[in-house]
């Protein structure tokens, strides 16, 4: 009988199993590296950190000896699209490939699923939808008939900021659990079960922390029986889990509240209570705490290390708060006089008094080893959290009782020195075995490195316009095939506008984020280069990573300046702040790291195959000016360096034969 590692090598290997039952699979060293190192961790037990460059195929590294192993595996990625191409792509044909016995299953978060119970209580209750949102209710009650899953990723074309998702999926708070009518029918508990049961069971980071987190179902009962837990996209690890690990109280629930509150009140128990005046003080309360914080219509995040976030009166933020603790004291005592009635009464006595403690904690100071901001945007959040993971990772998940499992962290970028510190300090993973892998692509031949000489640093006023300027020359002059990609909404918006400006009615389709959903706008760049009208995606934020468009489609990436931390944003503030204290510099051993990791992330989405060809502009001097260019140059993949504008443009018109250069 083969040993794991030789069966890891038979089917990794030139003419393996793989070889010879996955359409275009290629033998790769990095590859089968990794895959050993997996292998060892998992007869071992213990952590292994792995940055496998683009092109290693690090999926099947981990993957294939983990199904070999045979024991039970966790696996988690950074989103639920990613979710959907393991499950329904990857672990099918290699299950298929190895010829395994293997059960697989597919566990995502509440709001993944369809909720009967909520469906039919807005059906009852749909006079107040809008005519859009009542034509996307009827279209789900009849796909509601034929899904077996109730995963809403089924339905297509479904826009995922469709105000009127929140009416028929279900959150803990507002789930009545198995004392809801529909409970047999529960997608979600379907969903769990299923999972309880498999031998792979495919998560996402948001459902891991937030299961651990509060204990409230699946996770909890699912993570003891396994042997093997394995994190893909680990670089996003430490900012979900913070989010996942603090305390939020956001106007958008509130408001949410009132809704349920109101409909539970008027279709179960009315005229028992005056339902209207206890949910319009209520709402009332909420309204008033975003009304405080002023006509703030910008994203941001608010410096909050007092008893009073930064800019506002203590004493209106203070009656603000007061009022919501009053209104939720109320609406408390109005539900338990029919808390017998309905299940739904119950369980909105628990959400009551779970926001009544919220408003009681962020009353108060903050507690020393936690930051706290409040957020800015369609709706304020209050949030207080931790600075990182590392400690919470230390005390519940590798402590001595754990030893035995193997846990797997891997990702295209994870730093940038060998101990790849910039995650593991954050994770608490000082200990684990690290390995980085390099990528078989041809980088020196395959792309080229390009920084305008000319152009003003990114705080000149005119810097967003030059390059909105010359990334639709560029462009133009490609036929589209372009990925331009900002480091803020404010650029996002002034680039986009001047592009789409620009090329109004013209030959290049101008697709800016935040005006179509990302899988739309990402489809429609897939089509750009087939249909004839090429496209330039303007996109921040998301789209630095998780975009793959291997080919032709994309062939130049313009990075707009540096990506380093907001230095104004309150997280940033307080881990720089912990750095100063423990007399470290926070420039390099923050910023600095945070940056490389972006930049590197950002660049990969260039070249995604050994055929790809392609260019990265990044529209920032400091990166050639400044003594720390040359550790984020060394980040980056060896592309060949175009010193001159006259390299610049053969090297852009090498890549095409197509001049679609648009009049300004």
């Amino acid at each position: 009988m083969l040993s794991l590692e030789q069966a890891v090598r038979a089917a990794l290997g030139p003419g393996g199993s793989l070889a010879r039952a996955v359409h275009r699979f290629q033998a790769r060293p990095g590859q089968l590296e990794m895959a050993l190192a997996v292998c060892r961790s998992l007869e071992q037990g213990g952590a292994l950190v792995v940055e496998a460059s683009t092109g290693v195929g690090k999926t099947f590294s981990y993957l294939v000896p983990a199904l070999i192993g045979g024991e039970r595996v966790l696996l988690s990625t950074a989103t639920k699209t990613l979710q959907d191409q393991l499950h329904g792509r990857d672990l099918p044909r290699l299950i298929e490939a190895l010829r395994l016995p293997v059960s697989t299953a597919l566990l995502k978060g509440r709001s993944s699923y369809l909720c009967i119970h909520r469906m039919q209580q807005a059906l009852q209750g749909g006079a107040g939808l809008g005519p859009k949102a009542v034509r996307l209710l009827a279209r789900l009650e009849r796909w509601a008939q034929t899904t077996a899953s109730g995963d809403l990723a089924e339905v297509q074309d479904l826009d995922e900021r469709s105000s009127l998702l929140p009416l028929v999926t279900s959150t803990r708070e507002n789930c009545l659990g198995s004392t809801c009518p529909s409970f047999k029918s529960c997608h979600v508990h379907h969903a769990r079960r299923e999972a309880l049961a498999a031998d792979v069971v495919v998560i996402n980071h948001h459902l891991f922390f937030a299961d651990l987190v509060i204990r409230e179902s699946g996770m909890a009962e699912l993570l003891p029986s396994v042997r093997t837990v394995i994190f893909d996209e680990a670089h996003q690890l430490n900012e979900t889990g913070t989010q996942f690990l603090g305390t939020e109280l956001a106007t958008g629930a509130l408001l949410d509240f009132v809704r349920d509150l109101l409909a539970a009140g008027l279709q179960l128990a009315r005229g028992l209570v005056d339902w209207q005046a206890v949910a319009a003080e209520f709402e009332y309360a909420a309204r008033e705490l975003r009304l405080v914080l002023g006509k703030r219509t910008v994203s941001g995040r608010l410096m909050w290390s007092g008893l009073v976030p930064e800019g506002l009166d203590a004493e209106p933020w203070q009656a603000a708060l007061a009022r919501l603790g009053r209104a939720c004291e109320a609406t408390i005592i109005a539900l338990d006089t029919v808390s017998e009635l309905a299940p739904d009464f119950l369980r909105l006595i628990a959400r009551a008094r779970a926001f009544r403690d919220r408003v009681e904690l962020f009353t108060g100071e903050g507690r020393k080893d936690r930051v706290r901001w409040v957020e800015l945007g369609q709706q304020a959040r209050l949030v207080e959290s931790p600075l990182d993971i590392a400690q919470n990772m230390r005390d519940h998940w590798f402590a001595a009782d754990q030893a035995h499992r193997t846990w797997i962290f891997t990702s295209a970028t994870l730093g940038d020195d060998e101990a790849l510190s910039w995650f593991t300090g954050a994770c608490g993973l000082e200990g684990a075995a690290v390995l980085r892998v390099g990528s078989p692509f041809d980088f020196p031949r395959q792309a080229a490195l390009y920084i305008p000489p000319e152009l003003p640093l990114p705080e000149d006023p005119g810097h967003a316009g030059q390059v909105a300027r010359l990334a639709g020359d560029w462009a133009g002059r490609l036929g589209g095939r372009t990925l331009l990609l900002t480091t803020s909404l404010r650029a996002l918006r002034e680039i986009g506008d001047r592009l789409q400006e620009r090329f109004a009615g013209g030959v290049l389709d101008v697709l800016v984020q935040g005006q179509l959903t990302r899988r739309e706008l990402i489809d429609r760049f897939r089509r750009g280069s087939q249909d004839g009208r090429g496209c330039l995606l303007v996109g921040s934020a998301s789209f630095w990573e998780g975009v793959d468009v291997p080919g032709d489609a994309l062939q130049l990436v313009v990075i707009d300046k540096l990506p380093f931390p907001p230095p104004q944003d309150p997280l940033v503030q307080a881990r720089s702040q912990a750095l100063q204290a423990q007399g470290r510099n926070p420039f390099r051993d923050y910023f600095l790291p945070e940056a490389v990791v972006a930049l590197k992330q950002g660049a990969g989405r260039l070249i995604r195959s050994e055929s790809d060809r392609g260019a990265l502009v990044v529209c920032d001097t400091r990166l050639q000016n400044k003594s720390y260019g040359a550790r984020l140059f060394k980040a980056l993949p060896p592309m060949t360096r175009l010193q001159s504008e006259a390299d610049w443009l053969a090297w852009l018109d090498g890549l095409t034969r197509t001049d679609t250069t648009g009049a300004c």
